[in-house]
């Protein structure tokens, strides 16, 4: 093997001791890894540089100019009052460039020895009791916003220490404040004895610059990570009307369905968040997921919160009484078939087979709604549209309207082919008006879950399958669908991605009235009636399935809620919107 001199370097010996490894028929293997990697290119790169840095730090070079970045803008304001050559141009291009002037910058900074950190001297009036502790001074700028921090008093040793840094506030931005540290001094005026509310007041009243006396925590808790987390809240909160909360005016009131951007969990009970959209740059307190269900759990078990099962449910949208009027009808010379209302006994669970093993839908466990995470999306061209479901409380009229907008636009919105066990009718054909089936291959399907609502009008069967909803789709229309708000849960999935309008009528308000006539008061109270009643399913289907409910559209005529449902329609495909995560991962 040859012998290596004291001037050879380290990539010498690398590339001779890769020389020097041979096959071998016990380590085959072995010696074939030894070789790949002692080849690679890169280990010989970082071999040379190793070489370099140790060759200079041998040498102890000691830098030529301290002023590299001056010289170099002299050289640059020259070369422009004459830069007539092309070799001049290039020179100055290159000066130019801010990586060199970085470079420049950094051989200067490390040649004058100035990166070390210079320390403001402490003032001079430090009281003696700080002597052997370590004191830190801290001057922050706080105009009329919140400082971004919430104290407590500790149990233990009475002292006054920072309990929560909110995102985004003053002291967040400072990076100098931490959770635990020991408050002394705020402007000079002593803490120690004084409340916590006492000394919030003096915080809030203080405009400018603010000067704190810190005795940092002996272990500085973790640095709040980022989460990047995003929830749709499906309840309303106001921290005013919280007492649990450990600060009011830290807390964040939200509506429900506002989308939140939370930024740290890292109180599993107290989260710190953000509205979406909010122009606000400091995070507030909300209740996290864990703290929110178990309130609303105990509130459940105690009777203070009403179970939905308990709930007496006010009639939803109604068909009249005629078949024909929803069921059969040819508007504008295009066919319509829908389900009416009417059919829809309830769910699927009422004509299922009590053998079956499986527990009726009323008897789950009612959900608790308090967040769920959301992200963005847009429909891609090649995706196949979404969903659009409609719900509607009494006098919506949801048929017609559906009609309406599909018999204008045929190619691009569809309905699904329900599905009856009664006769065929000799104008009908099946699959146009109805999908003809037998009661016993309707039972069947019912018995395997294919049907999204079902329902039986004089001894016959009526349902909607899930199947048609997809046949809608593949044609790659946009499916109307007007269904009972309980049927939501079974849609809300990856596939369908429903968009969920809820339609409901124009209630006019109901005021007092002079004294009337006996007979003009035997007309209008029935009137008034029918507006209470309006106004109670309304009220009904927004307290229950409000949170999953992405737009609104209040009917005052059949014209004008057709214009106002294309409009959202043809936003759909093209706007971003908040859907569950789990619909886009």
């Amino acid at each position: 093997m040859p012998v290596l001199s004291e001037d050879s370097g380290l990539h010498e010996t690398l590339a001779l001791l890769t020389s020097q490894l041979r096959p071998d028929s016990n380590h085959k293997e072995e010696m074939g890894f030894l070789r790949d990697v002692f080849s690679e290119k890169s280990l010989s790169y970082l071999m040379k540089i190793h070489e370099k840095l140790r060759y200079y730090e041998r040498q102890s070079p000691t830098p030529v100019l301290h002023s590299a970045m001056a010289l170099a803008e002299d050289v640059m304001e020259e070369l422009q009052a004459a830069s007539v050559h092309s070799d001049e141009r290039e020179l100055l291009q290159l000066l130019s460039t801010p990586h060199l002037r970085a470079v420049l910058m950094v051989h200067d900074t490390v040649a004058q020895k100035n990166f070390d950190p210079v320390l403001p001297p402490l003032p001079d009036n430090i009281d003696e009791e700080f002597e052997e502790e370590s004191v830190k001074i801290v001057r922050l700028v706080k105009n009329k916003e919140p400082l971004g921090a919430t104290i407590r008093r500790d149990e233990h040793s009475g002292a006054v220490v920072v309990a929560r840094i909110m995102r985004g506030g003053a002291a967040d931005r400072s990076g100098l404040v931490h959770v635990g540290d020991e408050l002394r001094e705020v402007n000079g005026i002593a803490v120690l004895h004084k409340r916590p509310d006492e000394i919030s007041q003096i915080l809030a009243q203080s405009q400018g610059s603010i000067t704190l006396k810190i005795i940092p925590a002996t272990q500085e808790e973790d640095c709040l990570k980022e989460s990047k987390v995003f929830m749709r809240a499906l309840f309303y909160y106001d921290p005013r009307e919280d007492r649990a909360i450990p600060c009011q005016e830290a807390g964040l009131p939200f509506q429900r369905r506002q989308v939140l951007e939370v930024v740290s969990q890292d109180d599993p009970t107290w989260w710190q968040a953000k509205r979406v959209g909010d122009t606000n740059l400091r995070a507030g307190l909300i209740p996290s997921k864990q703290f929110q269900e178990r309130r609303l759990s105990f509130r459940r078990a105690t009777g203070t919160l009403p179970s939905p099962q308990n709930l007496k449910k006010p009639p939803y949208d109604q068909a009249c009484d005629k078949e024909i009027c929803e069921c059969e009808g040819s508007p504008r010379g295009h066919y319509v078939a829908g389900l009416r209302r009417s059919f829809r006994l309830g769910r699927r669970e009422r004509l299922g087979s009590p053998q079956d093993g499986k527990a009726p839908a009323l008897a789950e466990s009612p959900e608790l709604l308090t967040y769920e995470e959301v992200a963005r999306y847009q429909q891609q061209p090649d995706e196949r549209p979404r969903l659009v479901v409609l719900i509607g409380s009494l006098g919506a009229r949801l048929h017609q309207l559906k009609q309406k907008v599909v018999a204008e636009n045929p190619q691009q919105f569809g309905v699904a082919v329900p599905h009856t066990t009664r006769p065929r009718k000799s104008h009908e054909k099946d699959g146009v008006e109805y999908h003809f089936v037998t009661k016993q291959a309707f039972e069947a399907d019912l018995q395997h879950h294919k049907f999204l609502e079902h329902g039986e009008y004089k001894e016959n069967l009526y349902g909607t399958s899930l199947e048609a909803i997809r046949a809608v789709m593949a044609h790659n229309k946009v499916c109307l669908l007007d269904v009972e708000p309980e049927a939501l849960k079974q849609l809300r999935t990856p596939e369908f991605k429903p968009y969920v309008v809820f339609v409901k009528p124009a209630v006019q308000e109901t005021r007092m009235a002079p004294p009337v006539s006996p007979a003009a008061e035997a007309i209008a109270a029935p009137l008034e009636q029918q507006q209470q009643e309006l106004a109670a399913s309304a009220a009904f289907i927004d307290q229950h399935y409000g949170h999953l409910v992405d737009a609104v559209l209040v009917r005052e005529d059949l014209p004008r809620a057709c214009c106002q449902l294309q409009v959202i329609l043809e936003k759909l495909s093209k706007d971003t919107h908040w859907v569950p995560v789990s619909w886009v991962r």
